[in-house]
């Protein structure tokens, strides 16, 4: 690493940056986990909730866009033949 004040705040800043996208894909993962082992009433009740942080992910580039449609589309799947 060299040894300019501008490096070492990059370097500062990348770390903060990686510890909150680790937190947010790491809280979102527990929430889908949640979702697909959850019945009919409590997943139809969680979905959007799920589905607004999949979509944060994707807008704060720690997910692909494609990944989180894809994610979507299969909680969407679930939910509606959990009925």
């Amino acid at each position: 690493m060299a040894n300019h004040s501008a490096t070492k705040k990059d370097v500062r800043q990348a770390s903060k940056r990686r510890e909150r996208n680790k937190f947010y894909g790491k809280t979102t993962r527990n929430a889908i986990r949640e979702l697909r082992s959850g019945t009919g009433a409590e997943t139809s009740g969680k979905l959007p909730e799920v589905i607004s942080m999949i979509d944060k992910l994707a807008k704060r580039g720690i997910i692909h866009k494609n990944k989180a449609a894809n994610l979507k589309s299969k909680l969407a799947k679930k939910a509606t033949t959990a009925k």
